[in-house]
C-alpha cells in the first residue's frame, strides 16, 4: 500500500487491510488454480450457477483487493459481499451437496471462510472512517 495514501491511518488500520487484501489475493490463486489445474478442482461434481459463482471469483476477488488498498469504501462492501456469499457458497457445497460424512477438507475450509467474512464484516464499521468517499478522491 501507498506510504502517501496511507500516512494518516493508524498501523492497527493499516495491519487490518494489509490482512484483507493478502485474504483476497490468496482467494484469487486458489480460484484461478482451481480453474486452470485438472487436479485442484473441487471432488464434487457442482450445479452449473455454484461453478459459474466460484469461477467468478477469479474477478471479485482481486477486485475486492485492489478496492481495498487504494482505500476505497466500495472495497470495504464488496469484501463483506465476496466473504459472506463465499462462506454460503462453501457452506453449500459442503454440507448440503457433499454426502461425506465428519470432518472434510473441504469443510474445514468452509469454516474458515466463515470466520474470516464474520471478521471482515465486523471490522467494517471500524474501518470505514478510514476509507475516502468518491467526492473526496484527490
Amino acid at each position: 500500500m501507498s506510504a502517501g495514501r496511507w500516512r494518516d491511518v493508524p498501523r492497527a488500520v493499516r495491519l487490518a487491510v494489509s490482512v484483507a487484501v493478502l485474504v483476497f489475493a490468496y482467494g484469487t490463486v486458489v480460484h484461478l488454480l482451481q480453474l486452470l489445474v485438472p487436479e485442484l478442482r473441487p471432488q464434487l461434481t457442482l450445479p452449473g450457477g455454484l461453478t459459474f459463482y466460484f469461477g467468478s471469483l477469479t474477478l471479485w476477488d482481486p477486485l475486492a483487493a485492489l478496492l481495498l488498498a487504494a482505500r476505497r469504501r466500495s472495497g470495504l462492501a464488496l469484501g463483506c459481499v465476496v466473504l459472506a456469499t463465499d462462506a454460503t457458497a462453501n457452506w453449500y457445497a459442503n454440507y448440503v451437496l457433499d454426502p461425506a460424512a465428519g470432518v472434510t477438507p473441504g469443510r474445514i475450509g468452509q469454516a474458515v471462510i466463515t470466520a474470516l467474512a464474520i471478521t471482515f464484516v465486523a471490522l467494517t464499521a471500524w474501518l470505514a472512517p478510514w476509507f475516502v468517499r468518491p467526492d473526496e478522491r484527490r
